[in-house]
């Protein structure tokens, strides 16, 4: 319910607002963005805010933090919808449901090129023909792996045909692969099985296994054997992948579904992918509780999943019944977007009707999952922060840990864990400067005061704890630097024993506060240091390699460290500048015809 106190001031001012459709942005009193809503007759909408007692406890949980509210007008719903969803991008709203991650969805390409591959790829070009988009990049490669199993396909980093024949012995062949780089492979074999792979993706698979067993048949009446076994081999693995992907619908059936749930504690909408009569690929999205899953925010949800897709179905079975107004507005814009009439539809009957329940039982379920780990982390953070003595429950925690290799590429590497869980797009590297020997005080202190210069940054505020990969030393120097600027942020050291697991934590003044009776504490600070151990390493052993092959060729008369770089960039490593013909050397910029020449030269020696 609306602040009294701001109650009949917003009364009168939505009073005044035209019955045209447009946007509303919800204010707090602090200017902060809240809410952002649209409508088709914007006085209608946003008096019933200020008006009615009870909408549900989410919506009077947003209307009693509004202080005020701007507006803007659309020609169309359409529009306004299109708008809508543009300023929930820019503001981020407490109270709308966000796409968080703001990925773009993974494709596999078929590469246009002699020999083509099968890729993972999140840009789409002219140059190759695409299948997806895919929920994740994982997906993507289990499917890319199976097809690979299943075909003979290669699934090494081989380039072909310019690495036929230089292999005698492939190992892939042992494991199931046509072993391509033998020689032995024609190009129409190798045309025939993408064309397999690419039937299976287009799902045609009925159409492919037909073909199969045509080829069989004639194969086995000519007494040819050896290719009936081949085509009976590639009959059976088509089947095992055929046999992953259950089957919901009649055969050409394209469409998705969506449901939602909305609970006191956690909301979730799930959406069934439909290919093809066949429940190819499911997403869900875990809401924290507070937002509004009403129709119209569920509508414009919608339309933010499909802006990211290529593909949008002509029909969209939802769980739940949304308003009309909402649904017209959704068909518009995701019909201008695929360039053909999109429905959406409420199914009250038969198996897609099964198919939407079992789609929004999958949100409950995904929802009460979300809130139990929840749970599960807040208690385990309380516990930390309890036998720590911290002021407060360390919602976000920052870990450091120092590698090199000797005096090499020095590497503070740091980790956000929020809510206990990690935070990727926090993660952050620090190329250690001030020190060109192994020290790991001095490079944690380095690392340290170039954090903190980043405390003012909008999207890297302090944390509410920094855990150390060492002991004694190491925290005591962290809080040398934390104390010289004035951070009263705590800092606790993760001591290692001499198998080299985590043992116990330790504060500046070398009180060691023991972890091993407490099962979730240990299990959350384990996981933290080892997975600051293991970006940090992984950060120099980047470094290094790259360091390594920029060497190698600056010992070539002509090459320097930037035209190293170049050459490395241009062709994508070591063994592609070893590879690539003098002409192609060429196109490098800096690149003479004597450089190239001397190139060819030094490894031709030093093979």
């Amino acid at each position: 319910m609306v602040n009294p106190q701001y109650s009949e001031r917003l009364r009168k001012k939505s009073a005044t607002l035209p019955l045209r459709p447009g946007v509303y942005i919800m204010k707090a009193k602090n200017g902060t963005v809240i809410y952002v809503g649209k409508s088709r007759a914007l006085k209608n909408r946003v008096s019933q805010y200020f008006h009615e007692s009870v909408f549900n406890t989410k919506t009077d949980a947003m209307t009693s933090c509004i202080y005020d509210f701007d507006y803007i007008l659309c020609d169309s719903e359409m529009e306004a919808l299109t708008l809508e969803n543009s300023l929930i991008k820019l503001y981020k709203p407490k109270y709308n449901i966000l796409l968080k991650d703001d990925k773009s969805y993974p494709y596999i390409a078929v590469t246009n090129e002699e020999y083509p591959r099968f890729i993972m790829t999140r840009k789409r070009e002219n140059n190759a023909k695409y299948f997806g988009p895919y929920t994740s990049a994982e997906t993507v490669n289990n499917v890319i792996i199976s097809l690979q199993k299943a075909l003979g396909l290669p699934s090494c980093r081989r380039s072909f045909p310019k690495d036929i024949g230089k292999v005698r012995h492939c190992l892939y062949r042992h494991i199931g692969c046509i072993a391509v780089c033998d020689g032995r492979v024609t190009k129409e074999k190798y045309r025939e099985l993408v064309d397999s792979a690419v039937a299976f993706l287009s799902g045609k698979a009925d159409v492919l296994l037909s073909s199969l067993t045509e080829k069989m048949q004639y194969a086995s009446d000519n007494l040819m054997f050896e290719a009936a076994a081949e085509y009976r081999d590639r009959i059976k693995a088509i089947n095992r992948l055929c046999e992953k992907q259950k089957v919901v619908a009649a055969p050409g059936i394209e469409r998705d579904i969506f449901a939602w749930y909305s609970g006191e504690a956690a909301g979730a909408v799930c959406v069934f992918y439909i290919r093809d009569g066949k429940l190819t690929d499911s997403e869900s999205f875990v809401f924290s509780g507070g937002e509004i899953l009403d129709s119209s925010a569920i509508c414009s949800f919608l339309c933010r999943i499909y802006e990211k897709r290529e593909y949008i179905p002509k029909e969209i079975d939802t769980a739940g019944v949304l308003a009309a107004e909402d649904t017209a507005a959704a068909e518009e814009w995701l019909s201008c977007k695929a360039g053909y009439g999109v429905k959406i539809k409420t199914t009250a009957r038969g198996d897609l009707h099964k198919l939407c329940i079992m789609a929004e039982e999958n949100a409950a379920q995904k929802a009460k999952e979300f809130v139990a780990e929840k749970t599960k982390s807040d208690e385990t953070l309380a516990r930390l922060a309890s036998i720590a003595g911290l002021g407060v429950v360390p919602e976000r925690i920052e870990a450091f840990d120092i590698s090199n290799m000797g005096d090499d590429n020095i590497t503070a590497g740091m980790v956000l864990f929020e809510n206990g869980k990690p935070k990727k797009s926090g993660y952050r590297i620090f190329n250690i400067k001030s020190t060109k020997i192994r020290d790991d005080y001095a490079s944690m202190r380095e690392a340290m005061e170039r954090r903190i210069s980043h405390f003012g940054d909008a999207s890297s505020p302090p944390p509410d704890l920094f855990l150390i990969d060492g002991g004694i030393g190491h925290v005591s120097t962290v809080q040398e630097v934390l104390d010289a600027h004035g951070v009263s942020v705590p800092a606790l050291g993760m001591v290692k024993d001499d198998h080299h697991k985590t043992r116990a934590l330790v504060n500046a003044y070398g009180e060691e506060i023991s972890i091993a009776a407490e099962a979730s504490v240990y299990s959350l600070i384990f996981r933290i240091q080892e997975e600051v151990h293991r970006f940090a390493v992984s950060k120099m052993m980047n470094a290094k390699r790259k360091n390594v092959k920029t060497s190698v060729l600056e010992e070539i008369d002509g090459i320097g460290k930037a035209r190293a770089k170049a050459l490395l960039s241009r062709f994508g490593g070591l063994s592609g500048v070893k590879n690539a013909s003098e002409t192609e050397l060429l196109t490098v910029r800096g690149i003479t015809a004597e450089t190239a020449k001397n190139i060819k030269e030094f490894f031709k020696t030093n093979e």
